[in-house]
């Protein structure tokens, strides 16, 4: 029997999370870690959603890791293609490619107690590791309603998430299922190509003005030559989002910024009925934050009808609203969102008794800073539950918690500990406190349904106080929040 190949870190996931996951590695000198990605190449979220129209919603000097500054966006809010090519450029450049296990799909991660180890089962065999990162994100499985009859529709059918570049949407009947931030990108961008298309609104979205712009020339240049000006402009857009931020724990402030959107909402939607369609019954910030120019002037082209109601059936190539409306078309499209809260991996990781992350969550993942989780020693949990928010960028949150990690790794290592574990009290007690604090957000009180809402209505998702108190809470290591143990494996101990 060939023996399991043994890593001393294995991340799972090629995305930015698992990048940067390597990076911190082996900046810290440890080069003996694989990333496991499943596709053929790295790029995670920003690899598979590719639909027309794709950028980021936050600016693109916070959209970056602080360690490799990108004076080079053309953009204020970066498209897809320019943010994969800075996250490929990124990896080559820190040598992270030599690293990449590409095709290489986690199917079982189990702890191993008496070895000390984690035995990680893969498509491409089984590895073993001391340590394991998930670095999967909350943003890659796509999330698609069963909706009766679906198997018998006759046309093309895709998530936004797996836009299909070979259908093309000329002159085509579409179909468009959900109106989140995908859709709101994609929308405008198909709407002149194809001959009619239906929106399915289940809820009305808030829309703010998107300041985007061409970033010129001259601009780029200064970013490059003058010292400190990119970290300046960084430093001003942290600045506006965090001042955001005050308004998700003040939702007051957000009913006062959303009659911005209104203003957008009346300007640029002039029939009264379409408006009130789109005119959302919750504050601001309840749901993700959404900015477009072009959407609310697509919906109102002669080729486009929205349906404020869901998609209740499918029979043929005939779409069934749930106000009983039927429309024949050549193609739907989901912009469903994604598995956030009931990731796939929950049902791939398992504890040393045999119970998956899912049977210890129950529903509601859990987390110690969003970071480690009780009952799964030696493991790292990367964009994890309570640390998500609506006005900062991923990798503000990510570069918080890859510092706590680096930390923990070295704390580790000084105490020549073989196990980590979160103490059961401690990640209750944390958790507990995050509840409280969320309580008065506009996540939990701005009185809407969100998925930042677990199946048990619990919100397993927001960090409820700003970027800074994260980054201050995830920049100091507390080893007494831990139980650790230095023996041996038991198979070394008995050699």
């Amino acid at each position: 029997m060939t023996q399991a190949q043994h890593f001393e870190f294995l991340i799972v996931g090629g995305g930015i999370s698992g990048i940067g996951a390597a990076i911190t590695l082996r900046r810290m000198g440890i080069t003996d870690f694989a990333i496991l990605e499943k596709s053929d190449s790295l790029g995670g979220t920003w690899r598979d959603n590719s639909y027309p129209g794709c950028a980021c919603d936050v600016p693109s000097g916070l959209y970056s890791y602080s360690f490799a500054p990108n004076p080079e966006w053309t953009r204020l809010f970066a498209g897809q293609e320019e943010i994969r090519r800075y996250i490929d450029r990124t990896a080559a450049e820190h040598g992270v490619d030599a690293h990449v296990r590409l095709g290489t799909e986690m199917t079982r991660a189990e702890w191993d107690e008496s070895s000390r180890r984690w035995i990680v089962e893969t498509s491409a065999g089984t590895f073993t590791a001391n340590s394991v990162v998930a670095a999967a994100g909350p943003w890659n499985e796509p999330l698609t309603p069963d909706i009766p009859g679906l198997d018998t529709f006759t046309g093309e059918v895709f998530h936004s998430s797996r836009w299909n570049h070979a259908y093309d949407l000329t002159g085509k009947r579409v179909a468009v299922v959900g109106t989140g931030a995908s859709a709101v990108q994609f929308v405008p961008a198909i709407q002149p190509e194809v001959e009619r298309l239906h929106l399915y609104q289940r809820t009305a979205q808030w829309v703010l003005p998107k300041p985007d712009h061409y970033v010129p020339r001259i601009e780029r240049w200064a970013m490059r030559r003058i010292p400190g000006a990119h970290r300046a402009l960084r430093s001003i857009e942290y600045t506006i989002m965090e001042a955001l931020g005050v308004g998700f724990r003040n939702p007051w402030i957000l009913r006062v910024v959303q009659q911005i959107g209104r203003a957008q909402l009346r300007a640029q939607v002039r029939d009264p009925e379409l408006r009130k369609a789109l005119t959302p019954d919750y504050t601001l910030g309840c749901k993700r934050l959404l900015l477009s120019n072009t959407y609310y002037p697509a919906l109102t082209e002669p080729n486009v009808e929205v349906h404020a109601n869901a998609v209740s059936a499918v029979r043929g190539n005939i779409v069934i609203g749930a106000d009983g409306s039927e429309r024949e078309v050549d193609a739907i499209i989901f912009g469903t969102g994604f598995h956030i809260l009931d990731m796939p991996i929950g049902s791939k990781v398992f504890d040393g008794g045999g119970r998956s992350l899912d049977d210890h969550w129950k529903g509601s993942p859990q987390a110690y800073l969003g970071t480690t989780v009780a009952g799964f020693p030696n493991a790292y949990v990367l964009l994890g539950p309570a640390l998500g928010t609506g006005h900062t960028s991923a990798f503000m949150i990510l570069e918080a918690q890859l510092e706590y990690m680096a930390k923990a790794i070295a704390a580790a290592r000084d105490g020549g500990w073989t196990r980590m574990e979160t103490r059961p009290e401690v990640q209750a007690a944390f958790n507990a406190e995050v509840q409280q604090a969320l309580a008065t957000t506009v996540y939990n009180a701005g009185g809407c349904q969100s998925y930042f809402l677990d199946v048990n209505g619990r919100n397993s998702f927001n960090w409820p106080w700003s970027t800074d108190r994260m980054r201050t809470r995830l920049g100091e290591f507390d080893e007494r929040a831990y139980e650790t143990s230095t023996d041996l494996p038991t198979e070394m101990v008995t050699r």
